[in-house]
Parts: C-alpha cells; structure tokens; sequence
C-alpha cells in the first residue's frame, strides 16, 4: 500500500466526526449479533481495501452493521460480499471466492473496493450531513487512485451518493438514470457503471443472479483495458 494511502486510511480509522454513527457503531460492537458473541468487533470506521494502482473501482454506500463493522474490511463476513465474491473469482477479478476476514489470504486484481460511508449507519439510512462530511474521504480515495478507469456502484443510493459528489465537485448539470448495467462518462474520463446491490433481498427474488453480475464485471474489466490475472495481487 503506498503511502498516500497509509495515511488517509488512519485518518478514516480513528474519525469520530459523526457522533450517532460513532454511538451505534459502539452500540453494535457491544450489543453484538448472536452467532458472534464470542468475537471481538472491528467496531470503528471500515476503510476501503485492494491494488492501490487500481483500475477498477467497486464501491458499496456503507459497511454492513455485522460485516464490515464486524470484521474490518468492506463486504467481508456477509452475504452480500459472499456473492460478490463468487462473481470476482468467476471473472479473475479476485484470487479466491470468499472474504470472511482481514487475513484471509484474498487479493484483488486491478481493484479497488469501498464504501461512500465509512461507518454503518441506523436503518442503513445515513444523513445528509454525514455524507457530506465522509465524501471528502471518498474524493481522496478517487484521487489517490490515478490509474482508475472504472467505477462499479452496488446499488441505487451508492450510484445517486457517487454522482452527487460528482456533480459538486465538477458542477454537471447531467441527468444520470440508475439502471444496471448502464454506462456513463463522468466529467474526469473516469466511466460509472450501475450495478444491482448483491443483497440477499435482491439474490433471493432473482432481481440479480451471478450471471448478470459477472457480465456487468466482465464488461467493467473490458472498458478498464486489464485482462492479465496477477500473481502478486494487492
């Protein structure tokens, strides 16, 4: 990991910029789910992880209160990232089909994984301000990454959180419609791709399948122009 990234990531790590996402992620860390009472909850900010010399880039909204939060690492001890997963070691993307915890042996290709918010929120449902305040991190992380060509949203509200900052940043006017699996250029040459959140509500009723994840990836992997599947992947 180059420095750049050393630093911004013990920055996010120790924010406690947002007391209520601050207070629950305590209140989860204690409180705990059942089938991991006995574990030790990451409980603080999730920073993003993977090659920070990426070219593709997949971004979720927030951590999951018992993934993410839990473990330390975005979509990792989930269902959601559990499917994902399956996905990027189908397409090459990632070196195994699972991600439990920090040290669990994956390495991602060219790839780049985060969330717009760091913390978990209530009802998953952050508010305005705490966006605003955690998308500075994220703009560091889309600045810190200079080969990037692709940006993969799971999700409508990680799409719609992406483009906002876009739009601020570089004052577009553009109407931008969430469907899966549709591209757009966004104002640094950068491409936003939308993609169906892999969540267990949205597996279960067939509104995404693998079929139509892997494509999506592949069509991702075709635009960042990566193809080789590295041994030494970050």
């Amino acid at each position: 990991m180059n420095i750049k990234f050393k630093k911004l990531n013990k920055t996010i790590v120790k924010c406690k910029k947002c007391p209520r996402l601050t207070n629950f992620i305590k209140k989860i860390s204690s409180e705990k789910r059942k089938q991991n009472i006995n574990e030790k909850y990451w409980g603080k900010p999730v920073t993003g992880f993977g090659d920070t010399d990426a070219k593709l880039m997949i971004i979720g909204l927030a951590p999951a209160a018992h993934g993410g939060t839990r473990t330390g690492r975005a979509f990792t001890g989930d269902k959601s990232g559990n499917f994902l997963f399956q996905s990027l070691y189908s397409v090459k993307i990632s070196n195994q089909n699972f991600s439990e915890k920090i040290n669990d042996g994956l390495k991602l290709n060219s790839t780049y994984i985060t969330n717009i918010l760091k913390c978990v929120p209530p009802d998953d449902k952050p508010m305005n301000n705490e966006l605003s305040m955690c998308s500075n991190y994220f703009i560091k992380e889309l600045d810190n990454l200079k080969n990037l060509k692709v940006i993969v949203a799971l999700g409508k509200v990680a799409f719609d959180n992406c483009l906002k900052i876009y739009k601020k940043r570089f004052k577009i006017k553009n109407k931008f419609q969430f469907k899966h699996g549709k591209k757009y250029l966004l104002p640094d040459n950068r491409s936003l791709i939308a993609c169906y959140h892999p969540s267990p509500r949205n597996v279960n009723t067939r509104v995404v399948t693998s079929a139509m994840i892997n494509q999506l990836f592949r069509k991702a992997k075709k635009i960042a122009k990566f193809w080789l599947y590295h041994k030494n992947m970050a």
